[in-house]
């Protein structure tokens, strides 16, 4: 029988790794809406870079409500921590991506200009906002805020420490230049070439931004004399591969890049949760009153039944959302989707025309 401390570390690992799913795929949508206004030139560019995201968006997020649902599951104290510490964040968070997701299918419905505008910026800062807050709200998670007794007794500029607003700044690089290489992929002619002298302008920029983060994060812990379990090649590698973005986009290795910028997000994230480890919430009063997965879990029963049941459906989601990307996987032109425009047309196999032997039978 699996011990409570190995099903709360499993839990943790495992919500790590869907912050860090979320942050992959949620990552290039949030840089492509970033990047609308600023490579699509006119109405029919517009709509060819949201084609691009237009049937992952929706499914990428559902990574995001699965992470929320199981710290609440696992975690509760820590959910609740995380919620009345950043209530404004996470508040404006929300009502970024629904405007972000309410302009996506809007904006087409009137073909008026400011009509159209309205709801480009509404995409526009919709994405940048919570790809800024995400960076920001884990940085105040692993560098700490004054919390006592589970209960945040800070005020709002407690947040907007210098620590966390670095973080912050390198998640949005991150993600604007995870959707410039993603846009290199998955558009065509002239509109790949933009991206790619997009990549080539912030991949500089981005790099210094998470060589900063990242030094300053072993900083911090080693002067607090907790690094927690962070592998030094983590994220030494993490740095090496946004620092090698450029010259692969001016090679124009464009899928080295994406597997570049992705997995360089998916370490910097996995870096954050390791020095967490095993706290979940650091707070600024001190180890005391931190938030560890041994004081904020549920029940070793919660968490066995937690376990069946994402053993059971988790490979069924991967299998549904991996074919989605299969049947997308197409450039994306001015015109429409490649040779695929939906799951339907993937599934629908052309008769062949009746023969005159096959009319008189």
């Amino acid at each position: 029988m699996t011990s409570h401390s190995n099903l709360q570390t499993l839990w943790f690992t495992l919500i790590a790794v869907l912050w860090i799913g979320y942050f992959f795929l949620e990552g290039f949508d949030f840089g492509v809406g970033i990047l609308l206004r600023k490579l699509g030139k006119d109405e029919s560019e517009r709509q060819q870079l949201i084609r691009t995201i237009g049937p992952f968006w929706d499914g990428n997020e559902v990574w995001l409500l699965v992470a929320g649902g199981a710290t609440f599951a696992a975690f509760p104290q820590w959910y609740a921590t995380m919620f009345s510490s950043f209530y404004l964040a996470l508040f404006a968070i929300l009502v970024a991506l629904i405007f972000r997701n309410v302009a996506i299918e809007l904006r087409a419905k009137t073909a008026t200009k400011r009509w159209r505008n309205f709801w480009d910026w509404c995409i526009v800062l919709g994405s940048a906002l919570p790809a800024l807050l995400w960076g920001v709200a884990f940085g105040d998670i692993l560098a700490g805020v004054p919390v006592e007794n589970n209960e945040y007794v800070g005020n709002f500029l407690h947040l907007l420490q210098p620590y966390a607003l670095v973080a912050g700044l390198t998640t949005l690089a991150l993600f604007t230049l995870h959707g410039a290489v993603f846009l290199t992929l998955r558009t065509d002619d002239d509109m790949a070439d933009r991206a790619r002298r997009i990549v080539k302008l912030l991949a500089w920029p981005t790099t210094l931004l998470v060589f900063a983060f990242l030094t300053w994060s072993y900083l911090n812990a080693n002067s607090a004399e907790n690094s927690g379990i962070v592998p030094p090649f983590i994220p030494v590698t993490a740095l090496l591969l946004v620092a090698g973005v450029d010259w692969l986009a001016r090679t124009k290795h464009d899928g080295w890049a994406f597997f570049a910028t992705g997995s360089s997000i998916a370490l910097v994230t996995a870096t954050i949760f390791l020095n967490l480890y095993p706290r979940v919430f650091v707070s600024s009063l001190g180890a005391s009153h931190d938030l560890t997965i041994f004081n904020s879990s549920s029940s070793h029963y919660t968490l066995g039944v937690m376990s069946i049941v994402a053993l059971a459906f988790l490979p069924l989601v991967l299998a549904y959302q991996a074919w989605t990307y299969w049947v997308f996987r197409h450039r994306v032109s001015k015109s429409g989707f490649g040779d695929v425009s939906s799951p339907i047309d993937l599934l629908a196999k052309k008769k062949p025309p009746a023969t005159a032997d096959s009319d008189t039978t």
